[in-house]
């Protein structure tokens, strides 16, 4: 298990700088491919760390299109894909197609009253793309654990399925309590661990601190998914996040 441990976080560290700020793309909008790729280079610009491609709003034709168009251009920075709800097949699939580096999943472990990943066929799929790093929740938004269920072996079980691990509150812009990212980081120890929701300017200290990364959507879009992306959040952001790694 250890040895385990070591590799998949070193595909992490490997990908990522220390502690990578990702924004959201959910592709929202008349033209969501068009606002895609204006978010991506202004993310770019404000020199966030990767992106997320995500069928939040749009359509996994409007990934696979935005992937594509992206694919064609010069970026530095790094793409990540998010096929809902938790499509890992799907993502790794796109991944792999469009030179994607990583990506997000809801969950990797844990059984829940309305979703269980089949652990025989994602071992499988993960195993044919085993150079995409994976960031997979745990107990994470949206997503209820059935009774009785125990978060570190869940923890531990996703530690084995994924790069790093991401944490979350109860839904999407919520604030995922700091609680529970300490609990997180007390059973994973110097595991990788990213908070998936809700970091917003007056709690990134706190959540800088017991954490080693960053996913960031809503709050750079004033709270709503749908909103095009306010630039000066994005800055906001980036400029706390530098002072706070020095």
């Amino acid at each position: 298990m250890f040895l385990l441990e070591k590799m998949t976080s070193n595909k992490f560290n490997r990908l990522f700088d220390k502690f990578p700020v990702l924004g959201m793309i959910h592709l929202a909008g008349i033209d969501p491919v068009g606002r895609a790729l204006k978010e991506s280079e202004l993310f770019e610009k404000e020199d966030v760390d990767g992106i997320i491609v995500e069928n939040y709003c749009g359509s996994t034709e409007d990934v696979r299109v935005t992937l594509r168009e992206l694919s064609k251009l010069e970026n530095k920075i790094i793409i990540g894909v998010n096929i809902l709800p938790n499509e890992f097949e799907s993502s790794f699939r796109l991944a792999n197609e469009y030179g994607a580096k990583f990506i997000q999943l809801d969950y990797v472990a844990g059984h829940y009253t309305n979703g269980w990943l089949n652990p025989k066929v994602y071992n499988s799929i993960r195993k044919e793309f085993s150079d995409i790093v994976v960031l997979g929740g745990v107990w994470p938004k949206y997503y209820h654990p059935i009774p009785n269920s125990n978060l570190e072996e869940d923890l531990k079980e996703g530690m084995e399925r994924a790069d790093a691990i991401v944490v979350t509150g109860e839904s999407t812009g919520k604030e995922t309590p700091l609680d529970k990212i300490m609990r997180f980081r007390e059973i994973l120890g110097d595991y990788p661990l990213v908070v998936g929701a809700g970091v917003n300017r007056s709690n990134i200290e706190g959540q800088f601190r017991v954490s080693d990364g960053f996913i960031i959507g809503s709050y750079f879009k004033d709270g709503q998914v749908k909103n095009p992306i306010f630039q000066n959040r994005v800055r906001e952001i980036m400029d706390a996040v530098r002072r706070l790694k020095k």
